[in-house]
């Protein structure tokens, strides 16, 4: 294990962190990138995810032998991208949106070793309940919704919303596992092995 690149998160949610520890995975360093997360006009969120990820991955400074590790989370209703609201106004107008329907949640993972990329995104289907005015306004109360795509953690108070899922629950919190390790593996990074 003592020649094992240093890996870099190129991410300052603590949700990956904590996601990336689950699978005994500590990174030696963390350098969040700073990138306009700005959509291109009409385009989709899946292209978006997969852009911005790019994006952080080339902004994210390395030695050459450094394993760095970015991705991005993208909530979708229909071809709409929802990202992290402004404000309270804007987090009840996407939950509102997203109140008693089914959305999307794309999140996008890149690696970097050298001059090699491995990349993956994984789309999961989550629905919403109906919300009553007094259930949005007390979630609003909680703040949760700063900082989050769509406006809501699905980890968070907002769990109560949701009573389904179709994909990678990780992946809606904001890292998909089995893909992450795969890649991680893939530049070289050891990852925790469960014996069957």
């Amino acid at each position: 294990m003592g020649d094992a690149p240093r890996l870099v998160l190129g991410s300052g949610s603590p949700r990956r962190l904590e996601l990336l520890g689950q699978i005994g995975v500590v990174p030696d360093d963390i350098r969040a990138p700073d990138i306009d997360e700005t959509p291109l006009k009409r385009e989709l969120p899946r292209d978006y995810c997969v852009r911005i990820t790019r994006e952080k991955l080339a902004s994210v400074p390395r030695d050459a032998d450094e394993v760095v590790l970015c991705a991005d989370t993208t909530v979708a209703m229909g071809r709409r991208i929802m990202g992290k609201p402004r404000d309270a106004g804007e987090a009840a107008e996407f939950l509102l949106a997203l109140s008693g329907r089914r959305h999307r949640v794309v999140t996008a993972v890149a690696v970097a070793r050298g001059d090699r990329t491995w990349e993956r995104h994984v789309v999961s289907v989550v629905q919403m309940k109906r919300l009553s005015d007094e259930e949005l306004n007390a979630y609003l109360a909680t703040d949760d919704w700063q900082g989050k795509a769509g406006a809501y953690a699905i980890q968070g108070p907002a769990s109560v919303f949701v009573p389904w899922i179709r994909g990678s629950f990780p992946a809606i919190v904001g890292l998909p596992l089995a893909e992450t390790a795969h890649l991680l593996s893939a530049a070289g990074y050891p990852v925790m092995r469960i014996a069957a």
